[in-house]
């Protein structure tokens, strides 16, 4: 009897013992189970997820690619053919413009001494602002008043760089780059266009500088010729050197416009003393001057510089100083055929009069 009990009690442990082991693997089972599934459903869920976000969300657009350069020299066909129209245009409208400037000139020294006996019988006004405009405009010397209509088209320009609608526009039209849809017109406008205040104040302080001189060398009509015709003349070969390189980029500013003039007057007058604003001290000769200036561009252009467009500053000067050793005999003494026909043109033209004489 007793060992019956010990047998039964021992026997009754061990299916205890097997049932509560069988329950906890069951259970582990379960939930090991139970967490492989979830894992499984949160993966099907965060694709689900992303799948629908694809759907519903435009995508983001894609980097810009990273510009090629591009060395197709046919792009540059046309900036070839509207810089010859223009430099042809500029001078053939320059020398009509001394014709109509030397017709009238009798007709307005009559209105000038009719105004001055005029301004005599009338009572002077104090502080009219007016009349201290005119005297200044009267002080001012032939060459700064051909350049402050300059001045102030390049100040008007900058101006508008700062209209953020205009920003586009801007870019556009008033900055030279041979990769732009638009090629031609930026090469005369970015002439006037700067973006830096300091650029455009030390552009116009050069050109201020030099406007008397060169306006007593050339005369108004063929100065203005001279600086559009420049400003075209050293985008276009800033146009060839950024081909040929692959460095395209976008250029601004009346700096190869301004070299053509520097390299005019030095190059008609090699002697003359010039001085750094800054260092007014130091003096140097013009002759050595441009020397200087033309070999720092031309390094600029070998060693590959981007800090300025050493390739328009080298065109605009190499064709000032063409022009004042060639350019002159062979445009402008040439221009009275020209000449002739808009003469005979105007006399022969409704409400023309008189014998055809100036």
């Amino acid at each position: 009897a007793l060992r019956g009990a010990v047998f039964r009690l021992v026997s009754e442990d061990v299916l205890k013992t097997q049932n509560l082991t069988n329950r906890f693997t069951h259970q582990t089972q379960q939930r090991c189970g139970f967490r492989k599934v979830a894992k499984k459903g949160v993966a099907e869920e965060a694709e689900q997820n992303e799948i629908i976000l694809k759907k519903t969300v435009d995508p983001l657009p894609d980097p810009p690619a990273p510009q090629r350069s591009s060395r197709s020299f046919g792009r540059l066909v046309k900036p070839f053919v509207f810089t010859v129209g223009f430099t042809g245009c500029s001078f053939g409208g320059a020398a009509i413009w001394q014709y109509e400037s030397l017709k009238s000139r009798v007709q307005s020294y009559i209105d000038e001494v009719k105004a001055d006996w005029l301004e005599k019988i009338r009572p002077q006004k104090q502080g009219d602002l007016r009349k201290q405009v005119n005297q200044w405009w009267n002080n001012l010397s032939e060459g700064q008043k051909t350049v402050t209509g300059i001045i102030a088209a390049n100040a008007l320009v900058f101006c508008c760089w700062r209209i953020p609608s205009l920003q586009r526009f801007m870019v556009k039209y008033f900055t030279s780059n041979p990769s732009s849809k638009a090629l031609c017109w930026p090469m005369l406008l970015s002439t006037f266009s700067h973006y830096s205040l300091f650029h455009m104040a030390t552009n116009m302080y050069v050109l201020w500088s030099f406007s008397s001189s060169i306006i007593n060398m050339m005369g108004k009509e063929q100065f203005m010729a001279l600086y559009l015709s420049a400003g075209v003349i050293s985008t276009f070969v800033s146009y060839v050197c950024k081909t040929a390189t692959g460095r395209l980029g976008p250029s601004l500013g009346a700096s190869g416009a301004i070299m053509t003039v520097l390299a005019a007057v030095c190059t008609k007058m090699p002697e003359a003393k010039l001085a750094i604003i800054f260092l007014p001290m130091y003096t140097f000769t013009a002759g050595n001057a441009l020397k200087a200036i033309v070999a720092l561009d031309t390094a600029g252009l070998i060693l590959g510089w981007r800090f300025f467009d050493h390739a328009a500053h080298l065109g605009g000067a190499l064709f000032g100083i063409w022009y004042i050793m060639y350019g002159h005999e062979l445009i402008w003494k040439n221009r009275e055929p020209l000449v002739k026909m808009w003469h005979d043109f105007r006399t022969r033209g409704p409400g023309a009069g008189g014998n055809g004489s100036i």
